[in-house]
């Protein structure tokens, strides 16, 4: 202790005092024992003699880094602290227990993609209008896939414009494309061919009206779109024209929703093989067989109940067709919407997006069953 000045040498009574109150309290902060935590049980007592918190030597691991490490406080024996460990060290066993457990996430049932509810009652309506229509009167159908064919032609240049900045004439289309269908149903597949050729050589003389800049792309845009749209929809208007034809078209619509409903139900429910995923990711190949089972077994009833001259067996090669030729336009429809960045072409049909997505299957599906049936049962 330094010696202050002026402060008597050998202590006196001050130092007595002090002293004295000194020794009237505890002689360390902490030694008087504390109510144990509610959180925590007892810690167990320390041999007589020696103080609870006395400062640890370099050797020494602290109560609390002994229980969080497994390491054993001096003096104890070796492996007491470890339950059959001969190092006494319990890696990650306290720290796993210690941690908290997070809650088990429920499983997630798996939803449908689209508004469910809207789009089967899009489809009835579509369906009612379409039944009505193909069965009161041929020339009122064949004016409702008019209607269809310059829709899609609307959306798929609308479109092109927006993502591609590629300039369809869309003018020519739906004039050729409304004349093309019409020629199908009164001249068949050469009345077809003729106006196809002339809808693709009005595109070619009507944006000659604007800058050469992009010419070639938007003429071959042009052209696609008159292929892909109106020509093989006058398909659907050929099939129209025979004696049956009514029934012929319903066949072909009643295979491909089938398929499509098939492929839907089946892969949404056992769906675990990717089909396409750099395509479609949706569609699997457990979807491709229920298309391919659902449209079979349509496809024989159709056949033996609705066409005239046809077979059961007949029924079950068109639906197997139908099953493919649906998948593959679904495909296409599917690589064109991915080239332009979207996933509907429209939004005319709640639940369902455009004409085009609903169209998507349809079209390359009619010039299938067309064929079949003049191979099976001839031309009407």
């Amino acid at each position: 202790m330094p010696i202050v000045p002026g402060a008597p040498a050998g202590g006196g009574q001050d130092d007595h005092d002090r002293g004295a109150a000194r020794l009237s309290g505890p002689l360390f902060r902490d030694e008087r024992p504390q109510e144990p935590m509610p959180s925590e049980p007892p810690e167990p007592a320390e041999p007589q003699g020696r103080s609870r918190h006395r400062q640890p030597l370099p050797h020494e691991a602290r109560p609390h880094e002994a229980r969080h490490h497994g390491a054993q406080p001096h003096g104890a024996p070796q492996g007491a602290a470890s339950h059959g460990d001969p190092q006494g060290e319990t890696p990650h066993r306290e720290a796993r227990h210690d941690a908290p457990r997070q809650p088990r996430q429920p499983r997630q049932k798996k939803q449908a993609g689209r508004d469910l509810r809207a789009a089967i009652g899009v489809g009835v309506g579509l369906g009612a209008v379409i039944v009505a229509s193909l069965f009161v009167q041929k020339a009122v159908f064949v004016g409702v896939v008019v209607v269809a064919v310059v829709v899609g032609l609307w959306e798929l240049t609308s479109r092109l414009r927006e993502r591609k900045e590629v300039r369809a004439p869309l003018v020519p289309l739906a004039a050729g494309g409304a004349a093309m269908v019409v020629a199908g149903y009164v001249r068949g597949a050469e009345g077809a061919w003729v106006v196809m050729a002339l809808t693709a050589l009005a595109v070619l003389v009507w944006r000659m009206a604007q800058p050469p800049e992009g010419y070639l792309k938007d003429v071959t845009a042009g052209v696609f779109a008159a292929f892909y749209v109106p020509f093989l929809a006058t398909f659907v208007t050929m099939m129209l024209a025979a004696d049956d034809g009514p029934q012929r078209v319903l066949t072909f619509l009643v295979l491909t929703i089938v398929s499509d409903t098939g492929a839907y139900a089946v892969g949404w429910r056992f769906g675990r093989h990717k089909l396409a995923p750099r395509i479609s990711p949706g569609k699997t190949r457990e979807g491709l067989f229920g298309a391919v089972g659902f449209a079979m077994a349509a496809g024989a009833l159709c056949v033996e109940f609705l066409i005239d001259g046809g077979t059961w067996w007949q029924g079950l090669v068109l639906g197997l067709a139908v099953a493919v030729s649906a998948t593959l336009g679904d495909l296409g429809e599917s690589m064109i919407k991915r080239d332009l960045g979207i996933k509907d072409m429209g939004t005319l049909l709640p639940g369902h997006g455009g004409i085009m997505d609903r169209l998507d299957s349809l079209l390359p599906t009619a010039p299938v069953v067309w064929l079949l049936l003049v191979a099976f049962v001839g031309g009407g």
